[in-house]
């Protein structure tokens, strides 16, 4: 849609186009012209959106930061599940998860082989070795933020804290590759890339995305990738990164009982870590720790 210098911007900033977005859309309208897959205006967060995602990505990292307080051999998932819901609703937020299309618990706790959705249970015990990602996100007044941790429970097997810290290492430099007018694939490939490096599998059945006044948004942000393809990253768009890492084969298949949980198809060990991230102009800000 055409704009007037003169006219309030699309953004919703109260600002003159002039003063806002002109050139932004110059720069996207010609990268477009270019045949660049360009982003639509409603991916474009403005001040207002980035203060309350950024709201509610406190309380999404104070979540974490309280499991991480408690997590300990012999306790359920089921406790974890207790744990978040509890943090989440005292601060005045509501756990994301909790019956998103059916889903039944406040959080997913997947552990060793499982891959990702695992569901909290008062009969899935901690036990001494395991590795365990824990899978927050938080409504906060309207706002989306989403964020996971792995955790090794006790001492684990050189093999599985290999996995664990190759996979942080996946998510930072994922993150790393995130450059404004950059590309969604420059974020895949950079992951791809280290995950190969390392001997391990990618998963590609499950992305990070957009994500602020819904829970997930475009653009899918794919963990494998080709360097400067998919979607320009342009300032003002928040998105997740969450790269799902196998120690063995990426093929995944889901629980069929509950329809949610992932594990790994060969049974080895799989890790995930997840940050919530802003593309800004001069580069990127995780928002969720």
């Amino acid at each position: 849609m055409e704009m007037g210098r003169n006219t309030r911007c699309w953004c919703g900033s109260g600002k003159k186009y002039k003063q806002c977005h002109e050139k932004f859309d110059e720069r996207l309208s010609q990268m477009a012209r270019e045949g660049h897959v360009i982003p639509d205006r409603s991916l474009i967060k403005n001040k207002a959106d980035i203060e309350g995602i950024k709201k509610s990505a406190k309380i999404n990292t104070g979540v974490l930061d309280h499991v991480a307080k408690h997590i300990h051999a012999g306790m359920s998932t089921a406790e974890i599940d207790q744990l978040v819901y509890d943090y989440t609703v005292s601060h005045g937020a509501i756990p994301a998860p909790l019956n998103y299309m059916g889903f039944p618990k406040s959080v997913c706790t997947s552990i060793n082989d499982e891959v990702c959705h695992g569901i909290p249970d008062e009969n899935i015990i901690l036990q001494e070795g395991d590795i365990v990602n824990v899978d927050v996100s938080t409504i906060f007044h309207g706002y989306y933020s989403d964020a996971s941790r792995m955790f090794m429970i006790g001492e684990v097997s050189e093999n599985a804290r290999r996995l664990v810290e190759v996979t942080k290492e996946c998510l930072e430099i994922g993150i790393q590759a995130i450059k404004p007018w950059g590309h969604v694939g420059d974020i895949g490939a950079a992951i791809m890339a280290h995950a190969k490096k390392n001997g391990y599998s990618v998963v590609i059945d499950f992305a990070g995305h957009g994500v602020g006044k819904e829970f997930h948004e475009d653009p899918i942000v794919s963990h494998v990738g080709k360097a400067d393809t998919g979607m320009v990253l342009a300032p003002g768009m928040v998105l997740t990164v969450e790269p799902m890492i196998n120690e063995g084969d990426y093929h995944l298949y889901i629980d069929a009982d509950n329809g949610w949980t992932s594990y790994t198809e060969d049974g080895k060990l799989s890790a995930q870590w997840e940050h919530t991230v802003l593309i800004t102009e001069k580069g990127v800000e995780i928002l969720t720790y």
